[in-house]
């Protein structure tokens, strides 16, 4: 599924931007992977409040995201360079998804992540 949304933004801005639509694709796929995790964790932070079970502290559930986040970064690096783009750029099948909407949904999954963090 995230595969289809990378293609989906690299296909979309390559036509305006040539180049730097790899760019923007892997900004766009690091954005949303790492706001869904953001609130998966927020989530279960939240869960875990009102249940009055004492998971992890703030300090590191901070750090715990950090370090995924980076290797969200880098795994989207490693996959998404070069041969592996070009397969998936083959395979694809050409579904028309609106760019406003898919852009919407890493920021929307940000903001249920910060409204879950006001829980604490």
């Amino acid at each position: 599924m995230l595969d289809n949304y990378y293609i989906t933004i690299f296909n979309h801005y390559k036509k305006v931007f040539g180049k730097k639509s790899i760019t923007i694709a892997l900004l766009y796929i690091n954005a949303l992977e790492i706001s869904i995790a953001l609130a998966l964790g927020a989530f279960f932070m939240a869960f875990a409040s009102q249940m009055k079970i004492s998971v992890m502290s703030s300090s590191k559930f901070w750090v715990l995201f950090t370090l995924i986040a980076l290797f969200i970064i880098s795994k989207n690096w490693m996959r998404y360079n070069g041969k592996k783009r070009t397969i998936l750029n083959a395979k694809s099948k050409r579904i028309h998804t609106s760019i406003s909407l898919l852009w919407l949904i890493p920021i929307g999954c940000f903001t249920m992540a910060f409204i879950l963090l006001q829980v604490q």
